[in-house]
């Protein structure tokens, strides 16, 4: 098997599995209860929030646990925008954003909210003066994807942050990480965003554990009521398993992580080359920046007949964000290219795990299908 889509999740590391068992089988108390089991998986917790935030560059008590990057990128959002509503309902994103955020801001709309969506530059990224072109007193929030992750282009969220505070602007700044989390380089204490949501699955922990960054000094509203787990904002007992497990992929990916972006990026300009030369102008290369992210067209194509294709040699790679389900990208189309373009994209994307046979294997597969296919394309 050769897995090429990483963006839409990893395969958990053995550091991470066997946290996740540790805590099913040994510490599996509950971390509010009071007598030693219950203090040992509070102990448990505890580590693994100083492992992610060591990873992410805060202090561990700004680090929020979630279900998933679709929870924090929700709480930020709905939290964010109703604790700021009396001094505006303006909010900022962008037409590129995850189904997370888009949904989120439709719903925020229906509240009463005004939401500018900014379109994209050639690349996929949205620029700093068109945030600010779009900025007015009222506005409170601005929410802007780090890295895409359907091209891998990436926005300076630190220069809108540096914006914000040069326009003396009262907008919180929240930025969806997911995609850049251990793949591009940014510090929380550093980059200026109140909101920063990161999830487990795309750097080798289990499905069904994230978290949300809030900076200090920002008391936002709780997402989930109920017990006072998480300070008193975000309800639920601990997914003590899921937990353990963020924190050790967090302690690897962090140990790894300047390694291992090195050598993706190798391997994605390796792909580049090589279908580059043996597919000349057939082959179309879309976006850019992040090193674990490709996205690439045959015009003329369909993506499904690819897809296919490549998983009758075990090579599994995607077409687009695997939360749309087999719908047309939105990204591609935001981006104003044309419809055999859109049609016929793949996206291809590694991690640390992926080698340059697994790349060279990919690219021998698409060469044979624009033979085989269609050969008068």
């Amino acid at each position: 098997m050769i897995y090429l889509d990483n963006a839409a999740t990893t395969r958990v590391c053995e550091e991470a599995a066997a946290a996740a068992v540790r805590m099913m089988t040994e510490q599996f108390g509950n971390p509010s209860a009071t007598y030693k089991l219950g203090r040992e998986a509070k102990a448990a917790v505890d580590a693994a929030r100083v492992q992610v935030a060591s990873a992410l560059g805060c202090k561990p008590d700004e680090v929020y646990f979630t279900s998933c990057g679709s929870e924090g990128d929700n709480w930020a959002l709905i939290s964010g925008a109703r604790s700021m509503q009396r001094k505006g309902r303006h909010i900022i994103s962008s037409v590129m954003e995850h189904d997370a955020i888009r949904k989120t801001l439709d719903a925020l709309e229906k509240e009463g909210f005004e939401v500018t969506r900014l379109s994209p530059a050639a690349d996929g990224s949205i620029s700093v003066d068109a945030v600010k072109a779009a900025l007015r007193p009222d506005t409170i929030l601005v929410s802007l994807m780090m890295v895409n992750n359907e091209i891998g282009t990436v926005t300076d969220i630190a220069g809108v942050a540096r914006m914000l505070k040069a326009e003396k602007s009262q907008a919180l700044l929240h930025t969806d990480a997911v995609q850049a989390f251990l793949k591009v380089p940014f510090r929380a204490d550093k980059l200026g965003a109140d909101l920063i949501t990161i999830s487990g699955h795309k750097i080798h922990a289990p499905k069904g554990v994230g978290a949300l960054y809030i900076r200090t000094g920002l008391r936002l509203p709780p997402y989930i009521h109920g017990g006072g787990q998480e300070k008193g904002v975000r309800a639920g007992t601990e997914n003590t398993p899921q937990i353990a497990a963020f924190g050790a992929a967090c302690e690897i990916g962090k140990k790894k992580m300047t390694a291992a972006t090195a050598e993706m990026a190798r391997l994605k300009q390796h792909m580049v080359q090589r279908l580059t030369d043996a597919l000349g102008e057939k082959i179309v290369f879309l976006g850019g920046g992040a090193p674990h992210i490709q996205s690439l067209s045959l015009p003329g194509y369909r993506s499904e007949v690819l897809m296919n294709y490549l998983e009758a040699r075990e090579i599994y790679t995607s077409k687009s964000s695997a939360c749309k389900k087999g719908g047309r990208s939105h990204v591609l189309e935001a981006m104003g290219l044309p419809a055999k373009v859109i049609d016929g994209a793949l996206r291809i994307s590694f991690s640390r795990c992926t080698t340059e046979a697994d790349v060279d294997a990919f690219c021998d597969a698409l060469c044979d299908a624009q033979e085989s296919l269609f050969p008068s394309l």
